[in-house]
Parts: structure tokens; sequence; C-alpha cells
């Protein structure tokens, strides 16, 4: 490639003592070279502070930056975001808890530098034992920002995945202060809407990242609290106008709502005496413009109840599994 181009690669962390030396074991085992890495630590409570200046004191590569205080997740994703080195021109996200395989920058780097209308370079994901971000054909390799912004909006192939799996333009993440632009977790996601409005997305045939599923990553608690469900709806009431036609945008959303609706009904058994929650779920919708609808949660329990009648048996063996498993975070990805 000549002269390889800089690429700030960061690790925001709180308390992933666990995870974090294999994290940090993979990024120095690139076969790309030209790289800094920026651990940011969230005040953690655990030895991440510790195991983080270690590896600094050994590598050169390495800085550790400790906030003042504990912000959440993606305003400490944020923080890390504006530590980037002026002379990156790629931006390298690494979780705490994942981890990229030795040919990741060297594969991502060499496909933005052969497509400077690139914005994003995605890649495949292995969670667990499945093979994510899969959906888009092989000889999509570069496409229009706003034409994979629509398809994923519609339902299509989610090739986006999660910021372990995607590689960022640096010049994207400086022409704003908050490059993650809302507090929700899944602002990674609309980051990606945001951006590609005036880019393109570029996709690497391979899989270049791992994403460890456990109780306590932040996808098993979304998918646990319903985070993910009104991220979507959040998304298509703000890029839908840009990206789909009235009557898609329209149907998107009520798609979308319902099943939110339906996700309901089973937190109902989980969360029927949890005020917090219901509360929660109710500001969630009037931050995104919806109101909280009994009707709407009524034929959506309507509905699971004739999947009830027509299969009974595994249906009251879910039913047991909620009883037994209430208050648990299941270890769990996106579908």
């Amino acid at each position: 490639m000549g002269e390889a181009p800089l690429v700030s690669v960061l690790t925001p962390v709180y308390n992933g003592a666990d995870f974090l030396v294999e994290c940090i074991e993979n990024v120095l085992a690139q076969s790309y070279g030209n790289y800094e890495y920026i651990i940011v630590n969230n005040c953690s409570t655990d030895r991440t502070l510790e195991i983080a200046q270690s590896y600094a004191q050994k590598d050169q590569r390495i800085r550790v930056h400790t906030n003042d205080r504990f912000v959440g997740v993606i305003e400490n994703h944020n923080n890390a975001f504006s530590l980037i080195a002026p002379a990156a021109k790629y931006c390298k996200v690494v979780s705490a808890d994942d981890y990229i395989f030795p040919e990741c920058l060297t594969r991502m780097v060499e496909f933005a530098e052969a497509n400077p209308s690139v914005g994003m370079v995605g890649a495949y994901m292995l969670a667990g034992k499945r093979v994510m971000n899969i959906g888009l054909e092989y000889e999509r390799k570069v496409v229009s920002g706003r034409d994979i912004c629509r398809e994923t909006l519609l339902g299509g192939p989610y090739v986006f995945g999660s910021p372990t799996s995607l590689l960022y333009r640096s010049d994207l993440i400086r022409s704003s202060k908050t490059f993650y632009p809302t507090s929700n977790p899944h602002a990674d996601t609309t980051a990606c809407y945001q951006s590609l409005e005036h880019c393109d997305f570029g996709f690497v045939h391979q899989v270049l990242s791992y994403a460890r599923i456990h109780p306590d990553s932040q996808t098993s608690r979304s998918i646990k609290f319903g985070t993910i469900n009104r991220a979507l709806i959040g998304d298509l009431t703000r890029f839908g106008p840009k990206y789909l036609t009235p009557d898609e945008l329209k149907k998107r959303v009520a798609d979308s709502m319902d099943g939110y609706y339906g996700w309901l009904v089973r937190a109902i058994f989980e969360h029927r005496r949890d005020r917090e929650f219901w509360q929660v779920q109710k500001a969630g919708l009037q931050e995104l413009g919806f109101e909280f609808s009994s009707a709407r949660l009524f034929k959506a329990a309507v509905l699971k109840g004739l999947g009830f009648l027509q299969t009974p048996g595994a249906a009251v063996k879910k039913l047991m599994g909620i009883k037994r498993d209430t208050g648990k975070i299941e270890a769990q990805y996106y579908e």
C-alpha cells in the first residue's frame, strides 16, 4: 500500500478485566503495523486500569486515558473518538469483550485505500458459532450509502454489525462532536444512517472479528430490556423520511411497533411488578413521539394467545422457562 496510513484503534472499557488481556493481545497481533492504540478506562473498579497500563509500559503505541468521572457507554465511545490522533486517516473500535483477527486492519485499510468513496468498511463477524452481517451478495463490495441505508431500514440484510466489525474514515468522526449521536446503546447504528447519506459503504467478504456472547454484554442487556426494539423505531422515524417513501415508512413503523408490542407481551410476565421497567418503556416511546398503547398491547397478547392455542406444548414449555429465568439476563446475540 506504499506508506500505510495511520489507524487509531480504540477500546472504550468499563470493568473489562475478564476479557481485556485477550482483546489487547489480538490488537497487538495485527499484521498491519501503523496504528496507535487508545484504551479509554471509564472509572473501572476492577483490574482494567492496571492491565491497560501494564501493556502501555511495554508498547509505545498504546495510550491509556481514564475519565474524570463515570459516563454512559455511548459518551465513553465519544470520549474515545475525541482522542484520536490528528494524523489518523481511519478509526477502528474494538470492544473490550470482542477481538479482531490478525488480518483485520490490513484487509480493511487496503479496501478503504482502494475505494476512496467509501466512508465505512464492514465485514463478517463471528458471534459464538454464528457468522453475522450476512446477506450482501459477494459481487456487492462497494454500495451506495443511501442504498444500503434504505435496504436496512426496509428490513433487508443488516451489514452494519457492531463497532468491532466496522472501520470508520476519521474525517466522518471529526465532522461532529458526537459521532455517536444519541445516548441509546445502539447509537453506532444511528451513526451509520447519519454518515452514509453522503458516502459509500464498503464490505470485505471475510470474517475479520469475533463477538463474545455473555450475560453482561451490552447486546444481551439490550435484548433483555427491549432497547434494540425502540432503537429501530427511533432510527426509522429519524432517517425514514430521508431514505424511504412515505408509504414505505408508514408500513415499516407499523411493523416495528407490532414487533415491539409483541416483545412486551413476554415482558408482562417478567416485569409485571416492576414499575420502573414500565416507566422506562413509556418514557422511551414518548422520546420517539409515541404514546404507550394498552390497546396495541392487548392485540399483541391476543395474537400470542392464538399461538399458544396452536402449539400449546411449546408455549407451556416457554412459559415455564420464563418463570425460571425471571430477572436473569441470558447470554445472546442479535438474530
